[in-house]
């Protein structure tokens, strides 16, 4: 496996696919504290401090693609040197939120992931919630992270296992962030759910209290996870999409993986866990 950090990427933006993509902007302008923009036909844009999200015509609860960013153009060029090596194939970038450094893969499930150079911007003004990770629900956790760590540089930093050994939760990072990407063993693929990073504790009773102004309930949560030590809530999108937002994420140097059990109180510390498998 990979001994090195991909780079310092981070999530920097996501597509959603959707059957009504106004609808879905509509929601994450008005419940993620985001100004909405229309892009040309049907596609939507969102964007609020730190984080942003497109919304385009398709299946509804479906990938468009997600979008890495590094700190600089060699991060870029290191990630696709060595994904070239590894045999991956280069595909074009479909964001228009990257410029003509950015380059696309295609993981073993078929989600395209984008990795170009983000744009500086200041913080704004709203609700602290940067885009922070994508969950990607996959029969084959093992194909996955031996495609992110080995052919992309992303390291390990957690399994859940069951009796047998067998990898049925892979958490996984691009930069010092416990993880920017994980996939749970799921009969299905695709999205599992994304997630906004609050900060601390204080901000997540602010998000709260935000959808509980619009009515929106919480899916799960308030809750903590094992793996990470992150504070969390969940609620679900229109088209049913699971929206975590987090707080206090483990910050990792050189900590080993560890192996979790497959029980609910690995996913939530404090009560329920949704099991996936």
């Amino acid at each position: 496996m990979s001994t090195a950090v991909s780079a310092g990427a981070y999530l920097h933006h996501m597509t959603l696919e959707s059957s009504d993509p106004a609808r879905l902007a509509d929601f994450y302008a008005d419940a993620m504290d985001m100004m909405k923009r229309r892009l040309d036909g049907s596609d939507w844009i969102c964007e609020g401090p730190l984080r942003r999200m497109l919304f385009t015509q398709g299946q509804d609860k479906k990938l468009g693609y997600a979008g890495f960013a590094c700190r600089d153009g060699e991060g870029v060029v290191a990630i696709r040197t060595r994904a070239e090596k590894s045999g991956v194939e280069i595909l074009p970038s479909p964001s228009p939120l990257f410029g003509p450094e950015a380059f696309a893969v295609r993981d073993p499930d078929g989600n395209t992931i984008v990795f170009g150079l983000g744009y500086k911007e200041q913080p704004g003004n709203g609700l602290r919630g940067p885009l922070q990770h994508l969950t990607l629900a996959t029969k084959d956790p093992l194909a996955m992270e031996r495609f992110y760590v080995d052919q992309l540089g992303f390291l390990t930093s957690d399994y859940v296992r069951d009796t047998d050994g067998k990898i049925l939760v892979c958490w996984m990072r691009s930069n010092h962030e416990h993880h920017t990407l994980a996939c749970f063993r799921h009969a299905q693929q695709g999205i599992d759910h994304h997630s906004y990073e609050a900060g601390d504790w204080s901000v997540i009773k602010d998000w709260c209290d935000r959808m509980g102004k619009r009515r929106i309930p919480l899916m799960w949560g308030p809750g903590r996870h094992g793996p990470g030590n992150n504070l969390f809530i969940f609620v679900e999108d229109p088209d049913r999409n699971w929206i975590e937002i987090s707080a206090e994420l483990e910050v990792m140097y050189d900590r080993r993986p560890k192996d979790w059990p497959h029980e609910e109180h690995t996913l939530n510390s404090w009560g329920r866990g949704i099991m996936r498998v």
